[in-house]
């Protein structure tokens, strides 16, 4: 594990913000020179500081507006039971987002479909489905008051 400074993480915040940034600009807006600025990224990137790129969509436009919210209570918790529920989540493209909770139900699904109606065929025909699911809890999205990247 590498030791960040407030070098490292200013080029975090900065990529964060913006990723297709150059790196002349990034090493200007952190402080350094461009070569500096490409060992540093490079460092970030090999030790798993900095996982990817991507581009932020706006799923609103491409039609994918309806938010939803699931949490899922599993009837088998064993480890076989959680591996075989994460292994088949992923593989619904529906699912945004899971997250293991610790708390009165077992996972958090975010989930983002075009309408209630296509939701409620991923939850009918998909989530239900998934390994040792017992019980489903929806909560849908009004508004989007605050987002990652928005």
């Amino acid at each position: 594990m590498v030791e960040l400074d407030r070098i490292d993480h200013s080029i975090i915040r900065e990529l964060q913000r913006q990723a297709r940034i150059t790196v002349t600009e990034l090493a200007s807006r952190v402080g350094l020179s461009k070569t500096p600025c490409q060992v540093r990224m490079r460092r970030l990137e090999e030790h798993g500081y900095i996982t990817g790129y991507t581009a932020l969509v706006n799923q609103t436009k491409l039609g994918q507006s309806h938010i939803a919210f699931a949490q899922v209570t599993l009837s088998d918790t064993s480890s076989g039971a959680l591996a075989a529920f994460n292994s088949a989540v992923k593989q619904i493209s529906a699912v945004e987002q899971c997250h293991m909770i610790a708390g009165n139900f077992d996972y958090l699904l975010k989930v983002r479909t075009r309408n209630m109606a296509d939701y409620r065929q991923v939850l009918g025909e998909q989530i239900s489905a998934l390994p040792h699911v017992l019980q489903t809890s929806t909560f849908v999205v009004m508004e989007n008051v605050k987002d990652a990247g928005i």
